[in-house]
């Protein structure tokens, strides 16, 4: 059986600007195999809560390709309030040596 590596998409909700201060919260991260369903997923999100629809997949797959991240931010009376970022991730990536090298042999002693 051949593992192959797969991209899955890291979709990152970052609470930022000025009101974070108020209402400290960690980031909400989120992870999809498919960058259709995730774009489908934030925009029925944003929909359901009363956010303006800025997110669309053809602007976040060709951000995807050419800068390798795709972010947004949203705010309120010029008040940033979070961020959407997705960033493209490898499962299962190809095993390399990490940069460790082949342990030396043993000098051998003399008697």
């Amino acid at each position: 059986m051949r593992k192959q590596s797969q991209t899955i998409y890291e979709v990152t909700i970052l609470y930022i600007g000025s009101l974070n201060a108020l209402r400290q919260r960690e980031p909400f991260i989120v992870f999809f195999s498919n960058l259709k369903k995730a774009v489908e997923t934030i925009i029925g999100q944003l929909a359901l809560n009363g956010w303006p629809i800025k997110v669309n997949y053809t602007a976040v797959y060709r951000s995807l390709k050419q800068r390798g991240s795709y972010q947004c931010d949203f705010d309120v009376a010029g008040a940033k309030v979070f961020r959407i970022r997705i960033v493209p991730q490898t499962l299962n990536p190809v095993l390399t040596t990490m940069g460790i090298d082949e342990k030396p042999a043993e000098p051998t002693r003399k008697n």
